[in-house]
């Protein structure tokens, strides 16, 4: 049946959208759904009715391709989006095809597999999280900095200055709730690393050794401390390359950049709908095959 013509512009656009996603879902041989934007409150829901709209049209698939960017957000909006996957696919991809940051990362992490290029960027797992004086903070970096200076006050090397400012500028709750965001992020990534990404790794590479559940979780604290160690990255924002990832890390990333097919299917799509959401001024969007929502805009 020939498709309808386009009665304007944007219907154009969500036209090629679709043909370009439907593409993507054919080389993957998947569902496909597009989450770029902040992973805040609602998204959650918002997700879960685009997936069981999906699992309406195909109740026989059992493979699910998410094409993820985003700055990232809170780490209970990732629990949820990740149970909701997981209660409806089997298979669970992500494709990075520019950046998915801090909560963003732990949600990658989630995958049977990663796909990236020589472009795409993870980052350091850093929960941000809100102060009782409203602003949004990296929580890491507020708690290292508080044992900076808990170390100078035991060494006696405290100045006057940063001692009022522990006093003033640190709420002990705050600290301890950051202290549990860090242990939840953490917590969240070992499990789904070992229960999903690590299921299939069964021998090790260089000494063919059985490969243990022990090993698996041992191998999964590993990088979920190197994830969590603000030192190494230095700051919120640093993006941590697929080369970095899988020499540093020794995590099994495949390189969509060296399938000539899947590349081009990824990079198109992901150009146009940047200018589309830049047009229309959407800082946050879900798109799976015939549903362009947008969640958030920019203030006019």
């Amino acid at each position: 049946m020939a498709s309808q013509i386009p009665r304007d512009a944007n219907e154009f656009i969500e036209q090629q959208l679709n043909e370009r996603l439907q593409g993507l879902s054919q080389v993957f041989d998947s569902d496909i759904l597009t989450f770029n934007g902040p992973l805040v409150f609602g998204v959650d829901d918002l997700i879960r009715n685009e997936v069981e709209k999906m699992r309406q049209n195909t109740p026989g698939r059992n493979k699910l391709t998410v094409v993820l960017t985003t700055f990232g957000g809170y780490i209970e909006i990732v629990h949820r989006i990740v149970d909701t996957l997981r209660h409806h696919y089997e298979y669970v991809n992500f494709v990075v095809p520019n950046q998915a940051f801090s909560a963003g990362t732990v949600l990658v992490m989630s995958g049977d597999a990663i796909y990236m290029d020589y472009y795409s960027r993870l980052g350091p797992i850093d929960p941000q999280v809100e102060t009782s004086k409203g602003p949004v903070v990296p929580a890491l970096g507020y708690l290292i900095q508080w044992q900076r200076l808990l170390k100078k006050a035991q060494d006696g090397k405290l100045t006057m200055a940063e001692m009022q400012l522990m006093i003033d500028g640190f709420n002990q709750a705050e600290l301890y709730k950051y202290e549990q965001e860090r242990e939840l992020s953490t917590a969240f990534l070992k499990e789904w690393l070992v229960k999903y990404k690590f299921k299939n790794w069964l021998i090790t590479e260089t000494r063919k050794k059985p490969v243990t559940q022990a090993m698996r979780k041992l191998r999964a604290l590993t990088i979920a401390n190197q994830l969590n160690n603000p030192d190494r990255w230095h700051t919120h924002g640093h993006g941590i390359s697929m080369e970095v990832l899988r020499q540093d890390l020794k995590l099994i990333i495949g390189d969509f950049g060296a399938n000539p097919t899947m590349r081009d299917g990824i990079r198109n799509y992901h150009s146009l709908l940047a200018d589309y959401m830049t047009k229309r001024g959407n800082m946050g969007i879900i798109h799976t095959i015939g549903t362009y929502l947008p969640f958030m805009r920019e203030e006019s």
